[in-house]
């Protein structure tokens, strides 16, 4: 006899097996496969050029400011 336990991990399983089986589950996981190197390389540069521009921001306030640091 199964016990309510068993019965709730089974169920997970096949329905976790049904859901990777699935058209869209397979096109999702190979497009974000696709994908991935592009969103890496598009969050280094958006990071860098954040940085760059927060630099730049905190020089300027710093020239304004007389050189006094905030």
């Amino acid at each position: 006899m199964e016990t309510k336990e068993e019965r709730i991990i089974r169920r997970n399983r096949e329905r976790d097996q049904k859901m990777k089986a699935s058209p869209g589950y397979v096109t999702f996981s190979v497009m974000f496969m696709l994908a991935y190197p592009f969103i890496a390389v598009f969050t280094f540069v958006m990071s860098t050029l954040l940085a760059v521009f927060s630099g730049v921001s905190r020089a300027m306030a710093w020239v304004v400011s007389g050189g006094k640091s905030y």
